[in-house]
Order: structure tokens, then C-alpha cells, then sequence
């Protein structure tokens, strides 16, 4: 699978961004606050991700949009097993990934953060599927 970050795999319908938080499951997992949700959907792609940084905690926005990089780079370079994962279902997943730290962290715990993240994902989709 080719370590990419297609527009197909952001989240950008406002449809499907307001019912991810008005329906959506959430967990926190320091800096994130992550909300996600399941469901059928005919977009080629398992998994979209939307990504959020507050203008409260980062005034200004070559902030906001660094911390929207690393997030997005560490996203691209692990989401592999959530796709493996995710391949045989029928069904899409939403996720929005809030960052809620008021400093900039470094790409190493970013990553880190993202990849406990994913995992977590994957444990609970086991969970429901089985």
C-alpha cells in the first residue's frame, strides 16, 4: 500500500463532518481528542480522516498549520494497519483528530500519540465486528 494522503481519504463534506460530531464515539488520548464513527458509505476509500488545531491554543496560523503537517505525516505514515484492518469491512470510518495542546510537541511524541490512536482504533473495531 503506498504511503499517500489522497483528497479521498481527507474529511471535507460538511454532511459527514456534522454527523461526525453529532453522533460520533469520542475518546481523549493527550494532545488528541478523537472522535470517529462508522458507516456504509460508497467513497472508495476505508478510512477519512479530518484534521483540527484550535485558534485559542495557536494564534497564529503558520502554527496552527505545522502542527497540521506533523499530525497529517505521522497519520500517512501509519495508518497501514488500520487499512489492513479495515480492507475486508463493508463499512467507511470517520475520524476527527483534535489537537488540544496549547504547545507545539515534537513530531517523535506526535507520532507516537497517533499510532496508540490507531491501535485503539483497531482494537475497537475488533471489538464490535467480533
Amino acid at each position: 500500500m503506498k504511503q499517500t494522503f489522497n483528497k479521498s481519504e481527507r474529511l471535507h463534506s460538511k454532511k459527514l463532518i456534522s454527523k461526525l460530531f453529532e453522533e460520533g464515539k469520542s475518546f481523549f488520548s493527550y494532545p488528541f481528542k478523537v472522535v470517529y464513527i462508522e458507516q456504509i458509505s460508497d467513497i472508495p476509500s476505508p478510512v477519512q480522516v479530518l484534521v483540527s488545531v484550535s485558534r485559542r491554543n495557536f494564534k497564529k496560523a503558520t502554527d496552527r498549520n505545522k502542527v497540521k503537517r506533523l499530525i497529517r505525516e505521522s497519520y500517512r505514515k501509519n495508518k497501514t494497519h488500520l487499512y489492513d484492518q479495515r480492507s475486508a469491512s463493508d463499512k467507511q470510518l470517520l475520524i476527527g483528530l483534535i489537537y488540544t495542546a496549547s504547545t507545539i510537541l515534537s513530531y517523535a511524541e506526535i507520532e507516537k500519540k497517533i499510532i496508540l490512536i490507531l491501535q485503539r482504533l483497531i482494537k475497537q473495531d475488533e471489538q464490535t465486528a467480533g
